[in-house]
């Protein structure tokens, strides 16, 4: 018997790198708007807490107010919606990993701060043939991670005990939010943030290939 029976993965960063798509899709908006663009590696700093927050992040200092997020969120998202596969594809090795441990009969989640109008598409799109117990991203009216809402929505879902869970993830906030919640948590280092980053937040392991990953999943 496996040690875990359900892995509830983050999306962007984890799953699928996603960062120039949300880079170019944010500077159309800030274009737009007449407001300085930036380049990609910022944007991986700026995403991870939603959509609103990675606008947010993008604004000048003097624009930093919830007026302007409303404003780029209505320029940026419709763009997004149409090009977010444009540049976007599941990092080396993830498809076969979610496959076999699906084969394997280990439950499988997403949880996401990516709005649950993008997630569902993307998901779809990239992972069409995976039966994910559930893949939930930023909903209205529900609170965006580190607040562990969305992992326990999963977790009932699934109907499996808290102890038999294992968060992955590629930020902070991701090892924050399976801390909140009470479960185990690997790090990634492929993602969009360095180790260093992960190593402060004290995850339970940091891995730094797809094959560690899977035979951490895998383990008795």
């Amino acid at each position: 018997m496996y040690k875990y029976k359900l892995v509830i993965f983050d999306l962007d960063g984890t799953l699928i790198n996603s960062v120039l798509d949300l880079a170019i899709a944010t500077n159309y908006a800030l274009q737009h708007y007449g407001h300085p663009q930036h380049p990609e590696d910022k944007y991986r700093y700026f995403v991870g807490n939603g959509v609103d927050m990675l606008l947010y992040r993008s604004l000048p200092d003097e624009c930093k107010n919830d007026e302007w997020v409303k404003k780029m969120r209505q320029v940026m998202m419709p763009y997004y919606a149409a090009h977010c596969t444009d540049n976007t594809a599941p990092y080396p090795g993830i498809v076969d990993m979610l496959k076999t441990i699906e084969r394997e009969g280990i439950k499988i989640a997403i949880a996401s701060n990516k709005h649950q109008s993008a997630t569902t598409p993307m998901v779809a799109h990239y992972f069409g043939d995976i039966d994910f117990v559930a893949a939930l991203g930023q909903r209205e009216g529900f609170p965006t991670k580190p607040n562990p809402t969305i992992v326990d929505d999963i977790i009932r879902i699934a109907n499996v005990d808290r102890s038999r869970v294992l968060y992955v993830g590629d930020t902070a906030v991701d090892m924050q939010t399976a801390h909140n919640a009470g479960v185990s948590v690997v790090g990634v280092t492929w993602g969009f943030r360095p180790r260093t980053e992960l190593e402060a937040e004290k995850p339970d392991f940091i891995v730094d290939t797809v094959d560690s990953l899977l035979h951490l999943i895998l383990s008795k």
